[in-house]
This record gives C-alpha cells, sequence and structure tokens, in this order.
C-alpha cells in the first residue's frame, strides 16, 4: 500500500490511525517530496502534518542504524499520545492483550498472582481450581524459572507473558519455597482461567470482610455472589456489618465501579462526567434493590487505590454511606478510553474527567480517608485465612474491623 502525504494527514491528525507498514522506497521518496514546506494558505494541520512526515522520512533515509518502518511508526504514534498525560499511551499488541484480560477477567495460563516482592517475583496467591492451585504452589513461593529461563525481577511482564499460553500447552516452574533450599520443579498444563475480582471470608459474629481486587466485566455479580454466601454462614439474611477492601486495587471498567457502588446504594449520584465529546460527558446513579444497601460498611483504600476504587470510595462517602479508613488514594481523576487501531495495537486515550456526587475532582488529589492509618508496607495486607500476613497483623484493617464491630453491635440491638 503506498503511503500518501494524505495518509499522513489522516494519520496525525486522528482521522485514520492506522496504516500499511510496508512501505517500498518509492512511497518514502514521494513522502520525503510532498513533505517540504506547504504554501502559508494551507490548513496548519496539513502543515504541521507535512513536518512530521517529514521527521519520520528523515529517520528512515539518515539514522545511523536501519530502523524497521513498523518502529518507527509506532514510535510516532507513541509520541503523540505520551505527551497528553500520563494516562493515555500506545498499546502494542501484547499491551493490549493485557487491558483485554484485565477486562474481561479471562486469560488462558496456570492461574498464578504474582508479585515483586524485596526483589522477588513472589506468589501472592494461585487462584482457586487453576492448574498451579492443583499442583501445590503456595502463597510466598518465589518463581526463579519458567520453561528454564530464569526470572528477571527487572522485567516481571516477560514472567508473565511466559506463563500464558494457548490451552493445553505444557509449562514448567522452577520455584523456591521459603524455609527449603531445594528448588521445587512443576509440570503444568496451561488452562482456561477466570480471574476472581472478589475474595471474602466471614469473620464471625455476623461480620464479612470482601477484597475487590480489580473491577472487571464480572465484579459486581461476583460481589453479590460472595456477599450472599456469607449472608448465610453467618445464618442471617444479610450481614451485621461488612468491611470492603480497596486497597491496591488499580481500578478497572467505569461501568464496574458504578455497578459496585450502586451494591450499596439505593439512591443518588454515582458519578459524573466531564469532556469535549458528547459521550463523554455523563452522570450515572444508583437504584434501589440491591442486597448491601442496609448493611453497615467500612472501606479500606490506600495510595494505591486509583480509579475505578476511587469512584466507589468516593460515592460511598459522599453520601456517608461508609466511614473511610487507610490513607489517601491515588488522586488518579480521568477516565480512558481504548480505541482500537490495525494490527492488534491500540490507543489508550484520556476522554473524560470524572466527579465525585458531591462535585468533587479528586485528579492529583485523592480521596482523604475519614479515619488515617498509615502503613509502612504495602505489602503487609490480610489476603485470607491461607495468606502470608494474618489479620491481626494488619493495622488498616484491624481498625476497620473495630469501627465495623461498633456499628454491628448497635445494629444488632436495635433489631
Amino acid at each position: 500500500m503506498t503511503l500518501t502525504l494524505r495518509g499522513i494527514v489522516l494519520l496525525f491528525t486522528g482521522v485514520v490511525l492506522g496504516f500499511g507498514l510496508a512501505l517500498g522506497s518509492a512511497a518514502w521518496t514521494a513522502l520525503s517530496t510532498r513533505a517540504k514546506p506547504p504554501p502559508a494558505t494551507l490548513d496548519p494541520t496539513i502543515e504541521s502534518a507535512a513536518l512530521v512526515a517529514e521527521v519520520i522520512d528523515r529517520v528512515r533515509r539518515e539514522y545511523v542504524d536501519v530502523v524497521d518502518d513498523r518502529q518507527i511508526v509506532e514510535g510516532a504514534i507513541r509520541g503523540i499520545v505520551g505527551e497528553l498525560d500520563p494516562h493515555s499511551t500506545f498499546l502494542d499488541a501484547a499491551a493490549y492483550e493485557d487491558i483485554r484480560i484485565s477486562t474481561s477477567g479471562n486469560y488462558t495460563g496456570v492461574g498464578l498472582d504474582v508479585d515483586l516482592e524485596d526483589g522477588k517475583v513472589t506468589v501472592v496467591m494461585p487462584l482457586e481450581g487453576a492448574p498451579a492451585a492443583r499442583a501445590g504452589i503456595l502463597p510466598g513461593d518465589i518463581v526463579v524459572a519458567v520453561n528454564e529461563i530464569p526470572v528477571d525481577s527487572k522485567d516481571v511482564e516477560a514472567t508473565v507473558t511466559r506463563l500464558r499460553g494457548e490451552a493445553g500447552t505444557p509449562v514448567t516452574l522452577d520455584v523456591l519455597r521459603p524455609g527449603t533450599a531445594t528448588v521445587l520443579k512443576f509440570a503444568l498444563t496451561r488452562t482456561e482461567v477466570h480471574v476472581k475480582t472478589v475474595l471474602g471470608e466471614y469473620l464471625g459474629n455476623g461480620l464479612g470482610y470482601i477484597r475487590v481486587s480489580s473491577f472487571s466485566e464480572g465484579t459486581a455479580a461476583d460481589l453479590e455472589t460472595v456477599g450472599r454466601e456469607l449472608a448465610a454462614q453467618a445464618g442471617r439474611e444479610e450481614l451485621l456489618g461488612l468491611v470492603l477492601d480497596l486497597r491496591s486495587n488499580p481500578g478497572g471498567l467505569l461501568d464496574s465501579a458504578v455497578a459496585v457502588a450502586d451494591e450499596f446504594l439505593a439512591e443518588g449520584v454515582v458519578v459524573s462526567g466531564t469532556g469535549r465529546i458528547r459521550q463523554s460527558r455523563f452522570e450515572q446513579a444508583a437504584s434501589p434493590g440491591d442486597p448491601f444497601e442496609n448493611v453497615p460498611l467500612v472501606v479500606l483504600v490506600n495510595g494505591a487505590s486509583a480509579s475505578a476504587a476511587e469512584i466507589v470510595a468516593g460515592a460511598l462517602q459522599d453520601h456517608g454511606r461508609a466511614q473511610i479508613v487507610g490513607e489517601t488514594t491515588y488522586g488518579k481523576g480521568s477516565v480512558q478510553t481504548v480505541m482500537p487501531l490495525g494490527e492488534g495495537s491500540a490507543i489508550k486515550l484520556t476522554t473524560s474527567r470524572y466527579l465525585t456526587p458531591s462535585g468533587r475532582s479528586i485528579n492529583g488529589s485523592g480521596i482523604a480517608p475519614d479515619v488515617v492509618v498509615a502503613s509502612d508496607d504495602i505489602n503487609r495486607q490480610y489476603r485470607g485465612a491461607s495468606g502470608r500476613i494474618a489479620l491481626r497483623d494488619d493495622e488498616q484493617l484491624f481498625e476497620a474491623l473495630t469501627l465495623i464491630s461498633a456499628e454491628s453491635i448497635t445494629v444488632s440491638s436495635t433489631n
């Protein structure tokens, strides 16, 4: 496909963001010729696009090393989008797939939630029923190699990528378990994995604990399911109190955040948005009839609670529905839209800024908790009875339970 100046203009003004990259030298020479400074009467947009075309051609013909055409164009797109704000970015095929997984909650792999702790790729939690859990991999295990390739602590994403693959394909893991000197080897078979973004635990005395790790398509439905299970364990129609843990939750889908907030609100605005195009200006409200509307609630947040997590916390705080405990949140008050391009790539573009129900913009400032409980170790968080941190050692959660216990006693006495 021959790339004309019109093609470049369309690319860099956002009308068309994908185009053929298999360019012959004749096409680039034509581009160079057409990229000369246009007459002053031309539209400034065309003039600017011509300038970009000239830079691309200079790099291709005169840079000290040969640069792949795809790399040049992707670099140009990265530069355009990356200069806008910290959250707008170009997504290559791999990054776009990661976005799809995080929003759909489904992928093929072994079902391991890993994180970098003290320079080591450490298992946070094997997903229940997934190959890693069935094989006996435990929280706290350290992954040292995947398919005999040593793990690079500076590139955790590469390790995660090697763990994934087509369903039915084999993968081997070398794991070092704390307290043992012998490396354990696990031969696993990849399978379809559903990422559980909602985990719950009944704590006794009518109290429940629910952790939401991110906001994907099924989060609200999973929240209802877990809530019913906890109420059943309590032997009640509804819990006497609930702690909702949103710590280190990076966010996710806007609609999912609204649906989760709606679970706790009978009415009122959840979030509103402002932007240039009509679709970016919105207002979403809660509706009655949800199972958690009358359950006393405390929400846990920290400095890594962002985006959709802040939408939920802000809505519940503004409506006086919950006490917020922990540390000031990240402060990401903008909404990004993922726009597919060609060749499996996409751009993630900031299209709106959102406001909490009271009209607050938390962009750059975050949500201040009602009860401040600082933590000097972001990894010191309770992850369930099988996790490495005991409940009593999680100071933020312990404070939340103290508050919700007092409320539940009041509710129980009233009933």
